[in-house]
Parts: C-alpha cells; sequence; structure tokens
C-alpha cells in the first residue's frame, strides 16, 4: 500500500501515451508487442525503484517508523572476508617522454601537431615564433666579430711587448755594456799615455828644455784622464745596476698588461661565442622534434582537481604563448601503462607498496599491485576543502594494448584476506559515543549487544567479540529501535572519566545521594537517580508511557519515530551529503533530492524535499504539528 501510494506521488502526471492501431498488422504487432514489453519493463522498474525510494524516505524520516518486529534482520555467520579498497582512477603511462619548451623567456606557438597523433623518433612537433630569436642572433654576430678583432689586437700587442723584454736583454743591454767597457778602455788608455807624457816633459823641465806651462798643461791631461776613467766605469756600473733592471721591469710589465688584456679579450670572446651559439640553439629548439616513438598527449592542466573553481592553465594550441620549461607534450610509452587513484585519509593507512590489486577499464581486467603511497594529500577545491584524498600508483601487469592515457579504471586493492571469521552486515553495527553496538533480535524482542570490531570491507564487518555466529542482527536499528537513535543514552555508567580522563572527575563538581530531590523515597536504590536505560520503564513510577502507546506515537509520525536524520548521513561533517556517503540502495534517488544540482544535497534541500513530500501525503485540509512526521498508511 505504501510502495503504491509513493509511486503514485512520484510518477504523478506521467501517463503512458495511447496504443496505436497499427499493431493489427503483422509489424505493427510485433512493434506493438515490443512496446508492451518495454512499457512493461519500465513499469515494472518503477515498482522496484520506488519501493527502494520509499525505504530511503523512510530512513531519512519521510516515512514512519516500524516495529523491531517487523524489521529486516539478517543472520550472523562465520566464512571468509576479502577487506579490499576500490577507488576510481585514471590510467597514465608508467614511463612518459615529456617535451618542454626550451627557448629563453618562452615563446609563441606559430605550428603544433595534431593532439592524438603517432610519431616517430626526429619527427617536428612544434615550431616557435623565430623573428626575435633571428634579430638577437644577428645582433649577436656583429658583437662577437669585434670581439674577435679586439683579441687578436691584444695577441699582437702581448707578441711585441714579449719580444720588447728579450730585445733588450739580449740584444740592447749586451751592447751598451760593451760600449760602457769600450770607454773604461779607452779611459785607461788615455792616462796612461797622459802619465807619460807628463814624466817626459817633468825630465824635460828640470833639463830646462820645456816651459813650466807646458809642466802645468800635461799634468791636467793626467787628471782629466783620471776623471774620465772613472765616469767610463760609474756608467757601466750604472748600466748594470739600475739601467738593465729598470727597463727590463718597464718592459716586463708592458708585456705582463698585454698578456692580462689578451686574457681578458679571449674571456670576453669566449662569451660572446656563448650567447651566440645560445642562441643558434635557440633557433634550434624553436623547432621541436620527437625524442622517441609515441603519441602526442597535449600537457593541458587543470589547476584544480575538482569543483567549479577548477581553472585550466594556459592551453596548448597555435598561437598560445609558452613559457620557458613548461611541458608542451607527452609521449607516452602505452606498452607500460598505470593507474593513478586518490585514496580517501580514512582508508589511505590501510594501503601499503607491494599490495595486490584487480583493475578493471571497460570490460577488460588486470592484476598488479600498489608502487607508492603519496605522504601528502592531493590539492583539492574551495568546495571539497575539507575532503583529503592521497595519490596512490598501481601497476598493470600484462598485455595493455589499447589502452590510452586519460582512460577510466576502477582499481580494488586487496587489504586483507581473513579466512573463518565471524562476520555481520555493516548496516547492524552503530556507534554511539565511542563505542559500537548491535541489536540482536528473538522472541521477546531487540537486545543490545557492546561489540568488539576487526576489519571491514564496507559490507561486511569482521566480529571479534559481543556476537555468535547464528545470531539474527537488525538492519538499520536507528530506523526501528529507539534506543539506538542519536541523542540516546547506551550506557547507565556513561562515565565522564572515560570521555575526558580523570582529572574531569576531580575537576567537575558530581551530585551523590544528598542532593537527590525531595520526593525520593528512603528505600529507593542507590541507582534510583541515575539515567534510566534507554527503552525501560522507571520502577516504581505508576506514570510511565505505555509502549504500545509510544509505538502507536511513533506509527502516527509522532516526534520519536526513528529517523535517520542529517547528521548521520553527513558521515565527514562537512556539512553536505554526497553520493558517497548514501548507503548503496539509495544511491538511485540522489538526484531527486539534489535540488540545485550541485553534485550535494544540503540540510535546506533534505528539509524542502520532506516537506514537499508530507504535503503530498496530507490528506485535504489535515494540518500537522510542526516537526511532525507524515501519518502511517
Amino acid at each position: 500500500m505504501m510502495v503504491s501510494s509513493m509511486e503514485r506521488e512520484l510518477n504523478a502526471g506521467s501517463a503512458s501515451p495511447p496504443a496505436d492501431d497499427s499493431s493489427s498488422h503483422p509489424r505493427g504487432r510485433r512493434s506493438g508487442l515490443r512496446k508492451f514489453t518495454a512499457l512493461g519493463l519500465a513499469l515494472l522498474a518503477v515498482v522496484l525503484g520506488g519501493g527502494t525510494f520509499v525505504f530511503f524516505l523512510g530512513m531519512v524520516g519521510y516515512g514512519s517508523g516500524s516495529d523491531a518486529s517487523d524489521a529486516m534482520s539478517q543472520l550472523v555467520s562465520r566464512g571468509r572476508l576479502l577487506v579490499t579498497v576500490t577507488e576510481d582512477g585514471n590510467l597514465e603511462s608508467a614511463s612518459n617522454v615529456e617535451v618542454r619548451c626550451q627557448v629563453a623567456g618562452g615563446g609563441t606557438i606559430i605550428w603544433i601537431i595534431p593532439d592524438g597523433s603517432m610519431v616517430e623518433a626526429g619527427q617536428e612537433l612544434v615550431r616557435l615564433d623565430q623573428s626575435a630569436i633571428e634579430d638577437q642572433l644577428n645582433t649577436q654576430k656583429i658583437t662577437y666579430e669585434k670581439a674577435v678583432e679586439t683579441k687578436i689586437q691584444a695577441d699582437e700587442d702581448f707578441a711585441a711587448a714579449s719580444i720588447a723584454v728579450k730585445e733588450y736583454d739580449l740584444g740592447t743591454y749586451l751592447k751598451d755594456l760593451q760600449s760602457a767597457e769600450s770607454q773604461i778602455k779607452i779611459a785607461m788608455e788615455n792616462l796612461r799615455s797622459a802619465e807619460n807624457t807628463l814624466s817626459h816633459t817633468e825630465r824635460m823641465f828640470r833639463k830646462g828644455f820645456v816651459t813650466a806651462l807646458q809642466l802645468d798643461a800635461d799634468k791636467f791631461s793626467v787628471e782629466r784622464a783620471k776623471l774620465d776613467l772613472d765616469a767610463a766605469q760609474i756608467a757601466k756600473k750604472v748600466l748594470q745596476d739600475f739601467t738593465r733592471q729598470k727597463t727590463l721591469r718597464a718592459l716586463q710589465a708592458t708585456r705582463d698588461a698585454a698578456e692580462a688584456r689578451t686574457r681578458s679579450e679571449q674571456a670576453a670572446l669566449n662569451l660572446e661565442k656563448a650567447k651566440l651559439d645560445r642562441l643558434q640553439n635557440q633557433l634550434k629548439f624553436s623547432v621541436i622534434k620527437a625524442p622517441q616513438r609515441g603519441m602526442v598527449i597535449y600537457a593541458n592542466e587543470m589547476s584544480g582537481r575538482r569543483g567549479l573553481f577548477g581553472s585550466q592553465s594556459s592551453t596548448i594550441e597555435e598561437g598560445a604563448v609558452v613559457r620557458e620549461r613548461q611541458t608542451l607534450i607527452r609521449l607516452p610509452d602505452l606498452s607500460k601503462m598505470q593507474v593513478k587513484v586518490t585514496v580517501h585519509e580514512s582508508k589511505v593507512d590501510l594501503i601499503r607498496p607491494g599490495m595486490p590489486a584487480r583493475i578493471r577499464v571497460q570490460d577488460r581486467q588486470w592484476v598488479g599491485k600498489v608502487i607508492s603511497v603519496a605522504n601528502q594529500p592531493e590539492p583539492s577545491s574551495f568546495f571539497a576543502a575539507s575532503i583529503k584524498e592521497y595519490a596512490t600508483t598501481v601497476s598493470i601487469e600484462g598485455d595493455t594494448t589499447g589502452l590510452k592515457p586519460g582512460m577510466t579504471a576502477e582499481v580494488e586493492i586487496l587489504v586483507s584476506d581473513l579466512h573463518n571469521v565471524l562476520t555481520a552486515p555493516v548496516s547492524a553495527v552503530v556507534e554511539k559515543d565511542g563505542k559500537f553496538f548491535a541489536w540482536v533480535k528473538d522472541k521477546s524482542g531487540p537486545h543490545r549487544r557492546p561489540l568488539l570490531l576487526g576489519q571491514t570491507n564496507d559490507k561486511l564487518i569482521q566480529i571479534t567479540d559481543g556476537l555468535k555466529e547464528n545470531d539474527e542482527v537488525i538492519l538499520n536499528p536507528r530506523a526501528v529501535v529507539a534506543e539506538a537513535q542519536e541523542g540516546s543514552p547506551v550506557s547507565v555508567d556513561n562515565d565522564k572519566a572515560d570521555r575526558f580522563g580523570k582529572a574531569a572527575s576531580a575537576a567537575a563538581g558530581s551530585t551523590d545521594a544528598k542532593a537527590a530531590p525531595a520526593d525520593t523515597k528512603a528505600g529507593a536504590a542507590p541507582d534510583a537517580t541515575r539515567r534510566a536505560e534507554p527503552g525501560a520503564r522507571p520502577r516504581g513510577d505508576a506514570k510511565s508511557e505505555d509502549p504500545r502507546k509510544s509505538g502507536e506515537a511513533r506509527r502516527r509520525g509522532g516526534r520519536n519515530r526513528p529517523v535517520l536524520n542529517f547528521t548521520q548521513l553527513d558521515k565527514n561533517k562537512d556539512g553536505k551529503i554526497t553520493p558517497d556517503e548514501l548507503p548503496e540502495q539509495m544511491r538511485g534517488f540522489f538526484d531527486r533530492l539534489d535540488a540545485n544540482h550541485d553534485g550535494s544535497i544540503s540540510k535546506e534541500e533534505l528539509d524542502d524535499a520532506r516537506k514537499k513530500m508530507e504535503a503530498r501525503r496530507r490528506p485535504q485540509g489535515e494540518s500537522r504539528p510542526e516537526g511532525q512526521g507524515p501519518p502511517q498508511e
């Protein structure tokens, strides 16, 4: 009854078109049969989908609660548990050759080979604008030739200076030295001759043959010859001790300066030559050729991985301006492929390099293993800032013919293979106050069991303590068991020391028996003032609500009906519900609740959808207090 009425509400106005009269013809009958079959399948899908949607509406608070005796349940069993992590990723080559722009300062793409082309080694890929480089190259050639001229002149000056040093030391100095020595010999000979003449004149003067004036003249000649000899000897000494050293130093300084200038001009020439070679290489770099055989893939990156604000960097196309060292094209090796997936932070600690994996691309499957797991999360957009995902690389073993980079791949990583373990459905486990519980159904009703959990694969979870084989556990107990609802206490001994530490007991005051209300009877048990166990009737309270009456109130859509509210569905507490946060059987109705189609359900969208559904289900003219759910059909 509930399914059919919900289908009438959800599919109002979607009447089927009338049948075609051409069905009387054989071809028309076949066409009519096909239409009838398609219509039947469509109705079946609507009925099944509607039933699931009604179940989902009941989960989020549209439908009314139900008794635990009518709740879906499943037996706890023992068997094998494969713990896996499944994520979607993109194919990429394990060996990518990146073709970058090597032109200094970047350039403008004049021509580029079409994306996806298969190229051979040495084939032209990109041609950049060469005009600016050619102008710089011509200017640099002029500068280089001038540097060559200056270097040649410096070399000649150095050679001349070197020769001048040798010329003086081995030529001019020896000639000057020889001249000085000859002057000394001449002066010595002149002195000896003057002394002989003076001796003869003195003998002649004593005999009276010469005058005294002639004697004085001969004496002066001897003195002058001595002075000439001393001057010649001093000139030789000056030449040897001073003139030679001074002249050599001056000539050597000129030679050394010429040599230094030669080195300087050589360095300048090398610099200009390097600039010339660099510009010539830049001219070569403006024409980019393939370093190996492969498929051309433009390196068009996205600055944000997801979200509305994910903007694309400069597009690789003709006319685009690219910067130096920017990757323009990738040439992947298609014989070596791998998958890059992003793993949520809640699961990344489970994954280790070397774990086996199964890769599925369309209708083909491969095996592989985890190669690496990033230690930093991937960058995210503004809307997904709270989602942390880590890049994980998985290799693909076997023949990868037909695979192309960018294809979507589903990767299932085997974390653990547990044998003969006790398992229960994940939907049967409830977390409250940091502890986990399940509700076991028997003839007397549901009973809460505290659990110790092991590993899980998102469908089944390992039970290490708290349940035994063949126990019948209630699925989604929050929807049918009041004790399991959010906000309900789970233990009478919810000691604050367990939650806040032992210091909390001393820091915060506690109420003892002396602070009990005045109407507490003296004969009451010591724990009578403590909060009662959920679902249990307080002892001695004659005005307690009848459980049957409260159950009826829940069936009528009262405030106590079990619901799975927005907070419970928002698992990562980011203020929105995404498809991966919904149970698998509920994801097909995501688009109906996502009113603005932004890829997530806000609390306002959930409340609006609930109000619209209640308005459809409410009889004409009936009003309902705020906060109450729709009536039970």
